[in-house]
């Protein structure tokens, strides 16, 4: 067998297709000899650390260049400051195993070759203009493509994408975890009967409704809804939630605080999900103004200041900035997150201002409230006529928490009920990091809408919510749903139709 480590032999080869995902897969000659060459953007090692280790039997090409962007995330505090470290100690421990110029084993299990490889000389020309950094990684894939090798850039920009097909070399996304929006698990199916049928439908009579419409119980997940539904009239229906084995329940509007109830039947699958405390992990997808965050501030405040069932509810959301950085905007900390979390306080005061004074003595009596008002400012607030809301008085009194998530990494978080949103913005290792942060006797919802992502490397297929929503699908203590009706004003349903 010839040496594997032999870079300088490695020849082209077929292109071999992947029936996952409809990409290209990882194939080796008889000898084992990796028969590809994948030259990897540096956004692809921010957006996974790990991602070396996920190719098989290929050479893997790290252009000098790319570690030298590396080295300018690496003192970030966030993410992206802690991929690139990681990294960073990866490629450190590998060369225990030899010269990365020459190329070595990445491990036995994968079976692949990592080679750091020299910044080619280059000269700007009319094809290749604008980011000298991307524009050498996509030197660094000519050359190797002129010097007979089959050279592949793997890269989360889409732009270097459409650069390297103009210049006639192979590109493609790096696709560790990805879902289809044709395919994304919403949660709830629909089924359509005769107004007369809907009548005498029952949980007994649905195994066998299910049946007739050719839907297999075994193919449905823990916590699924069925809607059945009137053929004529869609707003005449009857909800049920698939508890596993043959076993549902019917869902009823459920009674919450002050008048507040559900607009439409994918609300009511929230509300279900969020009272229910066997289910202890939520995803709430869907556009703005379907009432994702509002609901579940609204059970979160009976469950923990009303109920206390649990000890706090903790909100948090990704500080991804369209402007400054949080670190610019003034004030102390709790100043500084009032930026990010005003659309939770938004929804917040919209609730309180629909209580009553008894509604809103659970959550601390009049007495108690003038109190807690004074101490907060004296504490903060320097405006003697600034007004002090409840939410404040919540904070104060501990059972409302807000936090950035950047704070939340190495924690354990029992007893609580946290509201992670806009987890679009986060990669499935972020959302698996916080998510693991739930310790014993917490609840956590994610909600979040994958069509407005802001972070520049995601999108709807490779998102945190979404790739998160299918791992977790058909797990007993989870449930999903996709919400699809604005509730928020006219206005905000034709933008969300129409922009």
């Amino acid at each position: 067998m010839q040496d594997r480590r032999n870079f300088n032999n490695i020849k082209k080869n077929e292109k071999v297709i992947n029936p996952n995902n409809n990409e290209k897969r990882f194939k080796t000659t008889p000898n084992l000899r990796p028969t590809r060459i994948f030259i990897l953007d540096t956004n692809v090692l921010l957006h996974d650390s790990d991602a070396i280790f996920e190719f098989k039997d290929v050479v893997l090409g790290i252009p000098f260049v790319v570690l030298q962007e590396l080295d300018t995330f690496k003192k970030n505090q966030g993410e992206l400051g802690r991929n690139s470290r990681e990294v960073i100690r990866i490629l450190d421990e590998l060369r225990n195993k030899g010269c990365l110029n020459k190329g070595v084993e990445i491990s036995s299990e994968t079976g692949s070759i990592l080679k750091v490889l020299p910044t080619p000389a280059f000269q700007p020309t009319q094809e290749m203009y604008g980011d000298v950094v991307d524009d050498l990684i996509l030197k660094t894939v000519q050359n190797l493509v002129k010097e007979g090798f089959d050279a592949t850039l793997i890269t989360k920009d889409i732009n270097s994408r459409v650069k390297a097909d103009a210049m006639g070399l192979e590109a493609e996304d790096y696709i560790k975890e990805k879902v289809s929006s044709v395919e994304f698990y919403k949660g709830w199916i629909k089924i359509n009967l005769s107004a007369n049928e809907l009548r005498k439908i029952t949980i007994n009579k649905l195994p066998e409704i299910l049946k007739q419409k050719k839907i297999k119980l075994e193919k449905l997940a823990p916590n699924e809804f069925i809607v059945v539904e009137s053929e004529n009239n869609p707003e005449n229906y009857h909800l049920f939630r698939f508890l596993g084995g043959t076993n549902f329940i019917l869902v009823k509007n459920p009674k919450i605080i002050a008048h507040f109830g559900a607009r439409n039947v994918q609300q009511l699958m929230a509300l279900d999900l969020l009272r229910d405390d066997n289910v202890k992990i939520i995803s709430l997808v869907g556009p703005a103004g379907t009432g994702k965050t509002f609901l579940t501030l609204l059970i979160g405040l009976q469950k923990v200041a009303k109920e206390h069932l649990y000890k706090k509810f903790l909100i948090s959301r990704p500080v991804v900035a369209l402007g400054a950085d949080i670190g610019y905007l003034p004030g102390e900390l709790h100043e500084k997150l009032r930026y990010w979390m005003q659309p939770v306080y938004d929804n917040l005061e919209l609730i309180f201002s629909q209580l009553g004074e008894k509604e809103i003595e659970y959550l601390a009596n009049k007495k108690e409230r003038q109190a807690l008002k004074k101490h907060l400012r004296d504490r903060y607030i320097k405006d003697r006529h600034q007004e002090i809301s409840n939410v404040d008085i919540l904070q104060e009194k501990g059972i409302l928490s807000m936090e950035a998530i950047t704070y939340m990494r190495g924690r354990s978080i029992p007893y609580q009920f946290i509201l992670i949103d806009e987890v679009q913005n986060l990669n499935p290792h972020e959302v698996k990091t916080v998510v693991s942060r739930a310790g014993e006797g917490t609840k956590i919802i994610l909600a979040g809408d994958p069509f407005q992502i802001d972070s520049p490397y995601l999108d709807f297929s490779s998102n945190g919510l979404t790739i998160t929503t299918e791992k977790l699908k058909g797990q007993s203590i989870f449930g999903s749903v996709f919400l699809e009706k604005s509730e928020r004003s006219k206005v905000a349903k034709l933008a969300a139709k129409l922009l």
